[in-house]
């Protein structure tokens, strides 16, 4: 909720309060200006960003690795472009940061610090443990089990007579 609040309440009157100070000093006309080519050139790193984000998702695909690294870089690529496009300073900042490679990186720090925090990982040894077993949860198998069915018609679904394991 106070995310929110300072996303669309606080942010929107800190840009034109920034805007406004921006304008006094160098004039509208160049504020202007400044902003439109700030939104081209932000648009435009973005788009080759995402490309090369892109092509590393690739990659990791070709090497058979997971590609949580490059599925994170291509949404804060995502994110930083919908910054940049904002009209606005203080959005720029905030989307050159999620652009920019190496400044990305400590994006990516933070995120993975605050996720430890918050997320539970849960090995099968400790997730099924004989005093940690999670409640209601199946004890562990050690088999995989394989088979195949087939829908039984219903003048078959009478068992004859005699053992059943015959």
């Amino acid at each position: 909720m106070l995310f929110l609040v300072l996303l669309f309440i606080v942010l929107p009157i800190a840009e034109i309060y920034v805007i406004i100070k921006v304008g006094e000093a160098i004039g509208v006309l160049p504020t202007i200006a400044l902003l439109i080519v700030d939104g081209f050139v932000g648009a435009a790193l973005a788009r080759s960003q995402g490309r090369a984000a892109w092509a590393r998702f690739n990659q990791a695909l070709a090497e058979g690795r997971v590609p949580a690294r490059e599925v994170f870089d291509g949404a804060m690529i995502i994110l930083g472009g919908a910054f940049l496009l904002a009209p606005g300073f203080i959005t720029d900042v905030i989307g050159l940061m999620l652009v920019l490679p190496f400044t990305r990186a400590i994006f990516r720090g933070i995120t993975a610090r605050l996720a430890r925090r918050h997320i539970v990982v849960a090995t099968p040894a400790s997730v099924f443990s004989s005093r940690g077993r999670a409640p209601g949860s199946a004890p562990p198998r050690d088999y995989d089990v394989e088979g195949s069915a087939r829908e039984v018609p219903e003048s078959e679904q009478e068992l004859p007579p005699g053992d059943p394991h015959d």
